[in-house]
C-alpha cells in the first residue's frame, strides 16, 4: 500500500501492519540520463607540460595551484612531468625578491604578512606567499591554518597564498618548496615570502632559498631569547619587533634596544649588511612601509656589490647537493636487506653484544655492498 506516488511498502511487511511497521521505500530513479546526471560534475581532465606552463605564465592562479600539487606529489608518475615543466619554466624564474620570515610562536608572522603582502599589493606588487604549516608528526596532518589567518590577502587578486604541510622534515620546509617558489616566479610574482614553522636551527634551511631573512620578535627580549639560538640571529639580516602598540609600544621600542644591542656584537649575515633591528604594528600598519624600505635597501646594496648574484649560485649547488643526498636516503630506506642488516645490528648494540663504533662500520659495509656492489 503506498502512501504517497513515490514510496510503497517493501514485500516483507505484512499486510494491513499498525505503525509498528513505519518503514516505506522511496522509488529510485528510472531515467539515469535524468535530472540527477546533469548535476555530476565531471572528472577534470589532466593536463599536459605545455598546458601547464602556458596556464602559469599566463598568471592563471588555478592552473598554477594545479601544478604545485603536481610538484607536491609524491607519486612517481608526477616526478617526471613536475621535472619536466620546472625546465621548461626555468628561464622565467630568478626575478623576484625572495624573503624568508621566521620567529617565536605568537610573534605575530601571519598577521605581518598579511599586513606587509597587502601594502605591497596595494604599490602595484605582486605577492606570493609560500607558508608551510607543522605537520603532526603521528598523523602527518596539518592545520594548514595560514590562508584562513590571511584572508584579506587571499582574496586580494595580487596575492596568492599557498599554505603547504611540511610533513615534518627538517626546519618545516621541503625540497619541494624549492620549486614551488620557481613556479611562482614563473607566474610573475615579483615578491615571495616564505614563512617558517617557527624557530629553530633547521631554519638555515630557508637561508639557503631566500634572499632576505628577517626574524619576528617579542617585547620582552630576554624572555623571547631563551627560545631563540644565537645562530638564528647569526643568520637573520634584520629583526623585526612586532605588536608595537598602545601599552605595548614602550616595551617594543626597549626590545628593539636589546636586540640591537645583541646584533652589534655578532658578525652580519650579509657581507655588506648591517643587521639591524626595527618596530612596527601588524594591527596599525605603523612601521610597515619602513621595513619594506630596509628590504630594498639590502637589495640595493646586495646587488650592487655583487653579493647577490653569489648567494644565487651559492643557494643552486646546495639545491643539487640536498637532491642528491635526499636520493641517496631513499635508497638506503627503500632496501630491504639493508633494513635487516640494520634492525639486526641495534638489537645487538642494544643488548651490549657489539660496541657502537663497529655496529656503525658494519652498517656502512652492508651499504656498501647493496647499492655499489650488487650485494656481492
Amino acid at each position: 500500500m503506498s502512501i504517497e506516488n513515490n514510496t510503497y511498502q517493501p514485500d516483507w511487511q505484512p499486510q494491513n501492519a499498525g505503525s509498528e511497521f513505519a518503514c516505506f521505500v522511496t522509488k529510485g530513479v528510472d531515467d539515469t540520463g535524468g535530472p540527477t546526471a546533469a548535476n555530476v560534475q565531471p572528472v577534470r581532465r589532466n593536463l599536459s607540460v605545455d598546458e601547464y606552463a602556458r596556464g602559469i605564465l599566463n598568471g592563471d592562479r588555478a592552473i598554477l595551484s594545479r601544478a604545485i600539487t603536481l610538484i607536491e606529489s609524491n607519486a612517481p608518475k608526477h616526478f617526471a612531468t613536475a621535472q619536466e615543466l620546472i625546465q621548461k619554466l626555468l628561464p622565467h624564474t630568478g626575478r623576484s625578491m625572495r624573503v624568508g620570515i621566521t620567529g617565536v610562536p605568537g610573534a605575530g608572522k601571519s598577521t605581518f604578512i598579511e599586513a606587509l603582502g597587502s601594502w605591497l599589493c596595494d604599490h602595484g606588487h605582486r605577492v606570493a606567499v609560500l607558508a608551510v604549516d607543522p605537520s603532526s608528526t603521528v598523523t602527518k596532518g596539518s592545520v594548514l591554518g595560514d590562508k584562513t589567518r590571511m584572508e584579506k590577502l587571499s582574496r586580494n587578486s595580487n596575492a596568492f597564498v599557498r599554505p603547504s604541510p611540511s610533513g615534518g622534515t627538517l626546519g618545516g620546509v621541503t625540497r619541494k618548496s624549492r620549486e614551488t617558489l620557481l613556479l611562482v616566479e614563473a607566474a610573475g610574482y615579483d615578491v615571495v615570502l616564505v614563512e617558517t614553522v617557527g624557530v629553530g636551527q633547521s631554519e638555515t634551511t630557508v637561508r639557503n632559498m631566500v634572499d632576505y631573512f628577517l626574524m619576528v620578535a617579542l617585547t620582552g627580549a630576554g624572555d623571547d631569547l631563551q627560545g631563540i639560538k644565537k645562530g638564528i640571529m647569526e643568520i637573520a639580516d634584520s629583526i623585526l619587533v612586532n605588536k608595537a602598540d598602545g601599552d605595548n609600544k614602550i616595551k617594543a621600542l626597549s626590545a628593539r634596544a636589546d636586540f640591537d644591542m645583541m646584533l652589534h656584537y655578532l658578525r652580519p649575515a650579509t657581507e655588506g649588511w648591517v643587521s639591524r633591528a626595527y618596530t612596527c604594528s601588524s594591527l596599525t600598519g605603523e612601521g610597515i612601509p619602513e621595513m619594506w624600505s630596509v628590504v630594498e635597501e639590502f637589495f640595493k646594496t646586495v646587488r650592487g656589490n655583487g653579493v647577490f648574484e653569489k648567494r644565487r649560485k651559492e643557494q643552486v649547488l646546495k639545491w643539487v647537493n640536498d637532491m642528491a643526498q635526499e636520493h641517496l636516503e631513499n635508497l638506503i630506506g627503500a632496501n630491504q636487506a639493508i633494513a635487516s642488516a640494520k634492525a639486526r645490528i641495534e638489537e645487538e648494540v642494544t643488548a651490549g653484544k657489539l660496541p657502537p663504533t663497529q655496529a656503525a662500520q658494519e652498517i656502512i659495509d652492508v651499504m656498501e655492498r647493496e647499492l655499489f656492489h650488487g650485494g656481492r
